[in-house]
């Protein structure tokens, strides 16, 4: 492993040294549509938008939100907004009227990129909703009473939709802007500025923006692309969300630092994926554990080639070992790698090495990251537990968020005065320093005293024979206070009972551990970026077990 250096460097230099050494190398492509373009040819259209969005006013520290699915913009405007100096802020496609503008006004946002729509969801119709002036006012001078900070709205594509700029008129004003000017800007910026701002799922309270810096998320897309030896010759297949750090971090920072190919999908499809994957010849594939298991039960699966894998990374949730040990050998991801770590991390504070035995890559999460601290502490007092002992996971590092935008004790909260990220995840870290976790705070269920970690349980529960996946969590119970519940999505054929999960358990787990509460369900509640939400099996089982509280 290299000797670790913070690379004090914008986005868009990153960009260009990639660029420079492998001109001619793939750098985006699309299978579905044929889409192709080299490193030298991705960073023209980067420069275009850049230069058109100078030229309409956009200034260095103006936030830049993208509303839309991966679509082959996407990525540019991640690298045209770094490169003078904007924040390009991510919006969850799933967010409908009153989440958008919660987003656009508690982040003070100016400039606003949307799409068409995202399944049912029509986005133009909703942005007149949120924003009835646009039909109304010139382009350019925008004024609108419940997003006074809002200047301009632009459509990602060719259409002409009242009030908004299209892409070609955006890329047509770039020529207003001399090279010299370009460059000024370019040679202003900070690699401390803010560069990314995402808001954080909200499943408790309201979302909060997390302000990430290029050093953050060029750094840590450099070592995550780093520890799965990614080289010029990689090709990564992206199906998870750009709008999420594992898209537009743990993917595309990681493919564009080490000069790879991303061979990106607009939305997850398992048949989308297997054929990227046969056609291009990735060596990468990037996915949450219910997309690899969507492509592994696909009645197709055996039809493609996956020969050409190598690595990837399984991350977003729990990665259940039987899963893991199916991915590397029915996929032939030998050297997959676990990532974790949380928004605010920019994301990742550890990770598995490709060369990390099978064990450790499929009960570990890995080892602190170069130029990362990671600890395990008491929740209650902050010290340091000894190894092997379970506690709250902390991180320390040039990649800690610079604090929620606007939320200042909302920020002291999550990072403390000494400078350490509290996760809220449980973990427990060996002597050799890899790190395990085991939890949630939140989630840990306490019966009657006892604290039960529900991955424990699930993990247990994964090798029993008919069980597809299972989730674990706490019961609200008068006699207990918590007592363990169960949801389980059966495989295809298998006829499940209650009575069969606990026989399962009796004497193979301690009494207190085994599943109280048991119901079979055929999906989990997910948010936008394929994360299980506990908190909603945990209101659905305080319905469907009404009876524990008697």
């Amino acid at each position: 492993m290299d000797t670790f250096a913070i690379r004090e460097m914008t986005l868009g230099r990153i960009l260009d040294e990639t660029a420079a050494k492998f001109p001619d190398n793939d750098a985006v492509v699309y299978v579905d549509r044929d889409y192709r373009q080299t490193y030298r040819e991705f960073v023209s259209v980067v420069d275009d938008l850049a230069r058109g969005l100078m030229a309409l006013g956009v200034k260095r520290g103006d936030k830049v939100a993208l509303w839309a699915t991966n679509v082959p913009y996407w990525v540019a405007l991640q690298f045209a907004t770094a490169k003078i100096g904007a924040v390009l802020l991510t919006v969850n496609t799933n967010y409908r009227e009153s989440e958008l503008r919660y987003l656009l006004e508690q982040s003070e946002c100016e400039n606003l990129f949307i799409m068409d729509g995202f399944r049912d969801h029509d986005f133009v119709q909703t942005i007149y909703q949120v924003i009835p002036e646009l039909r109304m006012q010139p382009r350019g001078q925008l004024r609108c009473e419940g997003l006074p900070h809002l200047k301009r709205v632009m459509f990602l594509g060719a259409e002409k939709h009242r009030g908004m700029y299209s892409v070609p008129e955006i890329v047509s004003l770039g020529v207003m802007v001399s090279d010299e000017e370009f460059r000024q800007r370019q040679d202003e910026l900070d690699p401390y500025d803010v560069v990314n701002m995402q808001y954080t799922s909200g499943t408790t309270g309201f979302p909060k923006g997390v302000m990430l810096t290029h050093v953050g998320i060029g750094n840590n897309g450099y070592w995550i692309g780093r520890n799965q030896g990614f080289t010029e010759k990689d090709r990564v297949c992206l199906p998870v969300p750009l709008f999420h750090c594992f898209g537009c971090v743990l993917g595309v920072m990681a493919a564009i630092n080490h000069g790879a190919a991303l061979v990106i999908l607009e939305n997850f499809n398992p048949m989308h994926v297997m054929a990227s994957v046969d056609q291009e010849k990735c060596t990468a594939l990037y996915g949450v554990p219910t997309m690899f298991l969507a492509v592994l039960e696909h009645k197709l699966f055996d039809r493609f080639d996956f020969s050409s894998l190598r690595t990837g990374i399984m991350a977003g949730s729990v990665c259940p070992e039987p899963l893991m040990r199916r991915v590397i050998e029915k996929m032939n991801m030998r050297e997959i790698t676990i990532c974790y770590g949380l928004t605010e991390g920019s994301p990742v504070m550890t990770q598995t090495l490709v060369d990390d035995s099978l064990e450790r890559r499929v009960q570990t999460v890995g080892r602190a990251m170069p130029g990362i601290e990671v600890r395990i502490v008491d929740p209650e007092t902050n010290e340091e537990v000894p190894h092997g002992t379970p506690g709250e996971v902390v991180c320390r590092g040039y990649n800690v968020m610079k604090g929620y935008y606007n939320m200042p004790e909302a920020t002291a909260k999550a990072v403390d005065g000494d400078g350490w990220l509290h996760s809220g995840d449980l973990g427990i870290m060996d002597e050799h320093g890899y790190v395990r976790i085991t939890g949630r705070i939140k989630d840990m269920i306490i019966r009657g005293g006892e604290n039960i970690y529900p991955r424990e349980i699930e993990e247990f529960l994964y090798g029993m024979e008919g069980v597809q996946d299972v989730q674990v969590v706490g019961v609200p119970s008068r006699k207990y206070g918590e007592e363990v519940g169960a949801f389980i999505i059966p495989k295809e054929g298998y006829d499940l009972a209650p009575e069969d999960v606990r026989d399962h358990c009796r004497g193979r787990i301690s009494w207190y551990k085994v599943p109280r509460h048991i119901a079979f369900v055929s999906e989990f509640p997910m948010t936008a970026s394929a994360k299980i939400q506990k908190y909603k099996l945990r209101e659905m089982a305080a319905e469907l077990f009404p009876d524990a509280m008697k």
